[in-house]
């Protein structure tokens, strides 16, 4: 008996040093630079609103964030990265929603699972713009519509990869439409955009980031934004429904995740930092100009929002037999 006190009472003291070495560890948070793992190549949404916030986010913590773009794999290469790095706050994931919420259903044997994260912040929510090219003879959704079942099968429409919210978009726009546009996949929206800008495709189902600056050059025409409200940032281009396509709506969103295992204090620092930059005005001012909404959510709020979306999209999969060859 008194052998085992002596070893429960020697398992304790050497408990107490780790212990202390963690909670120093969070209260000195962070003491080196932090890195944000885009999953996408520069160019895209997800790249252009993780840079939105890395400087400021970098100033209110008080030390360099680095953001770092793995792309590849629908976005699986960046996010298995951080889901297999160390807990600790210093590499964390500016996540796409289609790559978390469709591709665990997309993708078999997928090497991360949305389990492996816990939600830090939302970046913004982007409703998605339908452009087409130059080309095109259109000027609007209805037109297009009719040009599209006058040459059926011959019209391709770019994705920034299989299974990711424009893919999705497509799909749930031919059945809304009644046409038959051909999906093109590409690693990522600046390649996918660059192929529009070129006449390489004619149509694309992108959140506005990525085209923003085309579509005030004149390079591409916007025929309508898949959300109930105009933005303010594009106040002369209609809604779906404006345009006469009722119902059809298409959001996304683009989050902060950290490691799951990473200590509450961390994860709510990083929350308050995002947050208070969020509602700087000269963040507003660049989110409107891209076409984006900011949210103040809590990080419990944009886990449980997270796991919804995870589901949602997943029946939108299956309904569909969207695979990720195609």
């Amino acid at each position: 008996m008194q052998r085992r006190r002596l070893v429960v009472l020697a398992a304790s003291a050497l408990a107490v040093p780790a212990v202390a070495s963690r909670a120093r560890a969070q209260s000195t948070y962070p003491d080196k630079p932090i890195t944000i793992v885009v999953p996408a190549p520069p160019g895209g949404g997800t790249d252009l609103v993780t840079r939105m916030y890395a400087d400021l986010l970098g100033q209110e913590l008080g030390q360099q964030v680095i953001v770092d773009n793995k792309g590849g794999g629908n976005g699986n290469v960046g996010t298995a990265f951080v889901a297999r790095a160390k807990p600790d706050g210093y590499t964390l994931l500016m996540q796409y929603s289609a790559f978390h919420a469709a591709n665990p259903a997309l993708i078999k044997d997928l090497n991360w699972k949305p389990d492996d994260f816990v939600g830090v912040a939302m970046g913004a929510f982007a409703p998605h713009v339908i452009v087409v090219a130059k080309k095109v003879p259109v000027d609007d959704l209805e037109s297009f519509i009719a040009y599209a079942k006058a040459n059926a099968g011959k019209l391709n429409y770019a994705s920034v990869g299989a299974g990711s919210v424009p893919h999705l978009g497509g799909v749930l726009l031919n059945k809304a439409a009644g046409i038959d546009v051909t999906h093109i996949p590409y690693k990522g929206a600046g390649p996918a955009t660059q192929d529009l800008v070129a006449g390489q495709v004619e149509l694309l189902i992108v959140t506005p980031p990525s085209v923003s600056g085309h579509i005030r050059n004149g390079n591409v025409k916007a025929l309508a934004l898949a959300s109930d409200t105009r933005l303010p940032a594009f106040p002369d281009i209609p809604t779906t429904a404006e345009a006469g396509l009722k119902g059809f709506t298409l959001d996304a969103w683009f989050a902060l995740f950290a490691p799951t295992g990473t200590p509450q204090p961390i994860v709510d620092k990083l929350n308050a930092a995002m947050r208070k930059i969020s509602k700087m005005e000269a963040v507003v001012a660049r989110a409107n100009q891209l076409g984006t909404v900011l949210k103040d959510w809590q990080p419990g709020e944009m886990d449980s929002f997270a796991k919804g979306e995870v589901v949602t999209w997943g029946k939108v999969i299956r309904d569909n037999n969207i695979t990720f060859t195609e």
